[in-house]
């Protein structure tokens, strides 16, 4: 993969008063711990649906029979259930041994509160990994997570429910999207599945459609000045508006989550809506939380907007990748480098639970629709980490908060770009 351009803000936060650290056994303080001795290391992440979910218990289960004096606490928590309780633990000054980041600026605050390790001194580790995977990790020249998964946010759509509105091709511009949403509904069929619960499914659209209106840049301005109530921020929220005023989701999506049985990702996989906007990882989880589509499901990036300065080859997404506790012990470390490892890493790539992030990886990728997004990478030319992930959590929550009261139709356009801009000179 090539070398994305970052775009996210990253700004300085307040520091947090720090704590002890989840892992237990002979440890120093410091977080180093007596050569031989008993030592358990917290691992948190959000892998409770497969692929990963079964990797990641095998990859345990390895490690811990190469080592017999460490073992791996293994706790996944649910996506949306992750972030909240993740910042309690981080607020009251601790955090878990290993623990899933997705780098930006919430990475940076707890940077800044002294929260994580600084991994840079592994050099000849950290050199195995692309410069793509490694860019949200990386804050003022220092690595504070190594990456695990990379990859981007695009329309994951049902072809045979396209075929039925006789859709011909995805569409290419944001005018042609809404023409087939009008489509799709006159033919019976629900267009799209969104988590309205989760709220952070719905700033995808906002996000995206911010990019393609005013381009890379006016997502930079906005972030180095504090100001989201430029032109390009309103017109994203007026074109947002355009759809949900189409009612093109299913019924009860403000109250759906995004990967339960009744939610997102399984209204998707179960056939009951023509498209939705996600991740790489959706596929696996249509699977897990739904039964799947199989070759009906295909992917196309977000449509460009007429006379919008944002290209379709612009990228918006990021990776998931873990970073250590400030005050874990060695342990922590070591367990992150093997399963980090290239042996280990590519049987996570062949799962199809996570795209390449090691160099040389790309043959691992066996699932097409999953090489269809890695495509689209390589040929970024610009890269948009997600926006509640690029800013500090305040300013990211209250982006997921104001959009989803855009689309429940209960803020306007510029009511949600002066709020979050509120938010953001209050940081």
């Amino acid at each position: 993969m090539k070398s994305f351009r970052r775009s996210a803000a990253l700004w300085a936060a307040a520091v947090l008063i720090l704590g002890g650290c989840g892992s237990t056994g002979s440890d120093d303080g410091a977080g180093k711990s007596s050569a031989g001795a008993k030592v358990t290391v917290e691992f948190w992440n959000i892998a409770t649906n497969e692929p990963l979910k079964t990797v990641f218990a095998t990859a345990i289960k390895d490690f811990e029979a190469k080592h017999p004096n460490i073992t791996i606490k293994n706790v996944p928590i649910e996506n949306d259930a992750f972030k909240p309780k993740l910042t309690t633990t981080t607020q009251s000054g601790k955090a878990p041994d290993v623990f899933q980041t997705w780098g930006g600026g919430v990475l940076k605050q707890q940077a800044d509160a002294g929260l994580v390790k600084d991994l840079t001194a592994d050099t000849a580790w950290i050199g195995n990994f692309t410069d793509a995977a490694l860019a949200a990790y990386q804050l003022d020249g220092k690595t504070y997570a190594i990456p695990h998964d990379i990859g981007m946010v695009g329309f994951w759509y049902n072809k045979a429910l396209f075929a039925k509105a006789g859709i011909t091709e995805p569409p290419g511009t944001w005018a042609q999207f809404l023409d087939d949403v009008t489509k799709l509904k006159g033919a019976g069929v629900t267009p799209i599945s969104l988590a309205g619960k989760a709220k952070w499914p719905g700033h995808y659209y906002w996000a995206y459609l911010a990019m393609r209106i005013g381009g890379l840049d006016a997502l930079k301005q906005a972030g180095d000045g504090k100001d989201f109530t430029a032109p390009a921020f309103v017109q994203a929220g007026q074109s947002l508006k355009q759809l949900a005023d189409l009612q093109p989701f299913q019924k009860g999506f403000l109250g759906a989550a995004y990967d339960t049985p009744d939610g997102q990702a399984a209204t998707m996989g179960n056939g009951k809506a023509a498209m939705e906007l996600m991740g790489q990882w959706a596929p696996s989880v249509q699977s897990s939380a739904g039964k799947g589509i199989g070759d009906d499901l295909g992917f196309f990036p977000f449509p460009t907007v007429d006379g919008g300065k944002g290209a379709v080859t612009e990228a918006f997404g990021g990776g998931g990748g873990f970073a250590v506790g400030a005050t874990a012990p060695a342990e922590a470390v070591e367990f992150l480098k093997f399963l980090t490892d290239s042996t280990e890493h590519r049987k996570a790539v062949e799962s199809g639970g996570v795209l390449p992030v090691l160099k040389g990886e790309d043959d691992a990728v066996k699932d097409p629709n999953l090489s269809v997004v890695s495509k689209n990478l390589s040929g970024a030319t610009g890269f948009q980490l997600y926006l509640d992930q690029a800013y500090p959590p305040a300013v990211g929550q209250q982006v997921n908060d104001s959009v989803a009261e855009l689309i429940a139709g209960t803020k306007t356009p510029e009511q949600i770009t002066q709020a979050i801009t509120e938010t953001a000179k209050s940081e």
